[in-house]
């Protein structure tokens, strides 16, 4: 069965850096595009990132341009997110997304990042 498994989150001073990995399993990963999303306490889910499936082509919200950077290693089926300059307004969950797996929408259990001093 498809899984996604995110890891990588967690406290964080104003300024700093984490990256967040998502591992997949149960589907050919090197054929579909990956996302990842967030969700802060009271709002909706929000698009962060998005990457094509050979690592090619890349977007990002404007709130996260130029600070956070999608990547990929499809041959540890594996996404990234290399998140820089951390805000307190980054504080959400994380989430793994991979859209129309066979049709499906997937997603993981997600991640808490916590950016406080």
């Amino acid at each position: 069965q498809v899984q996604l498994v995110e890891s990588g989150g967690g406290l964080v001073q104003p300024g700093g850096s984490l990256r967040l990995s998502c591992a997949a399993s149960g589907f050919t990963f090197s054929n579909y595009i990956m996302s990842w999303y967030r969700q802060a306490p009271g709002n909706e889910r929000e698009f962060v990132a998005r990457i094509t499936n050979s690592g090619g082509y890349t977007n990002y919200a404007d709130s996260v341009k130029g600070r956070f950077t999608i990547s990929r290693d499809n041959a540890r089926n594996t996404v990234y997110l290399q998140m820089n300059n951390l805000r307190p307004e980054d504080t959400a969950v994380y989430y793994c997304y991979a859209p129309r797996v066979l049709g499906v929408d997937y997603w993981g259990q997600g991640t808490q990042v916590t950016v406080s001093s």
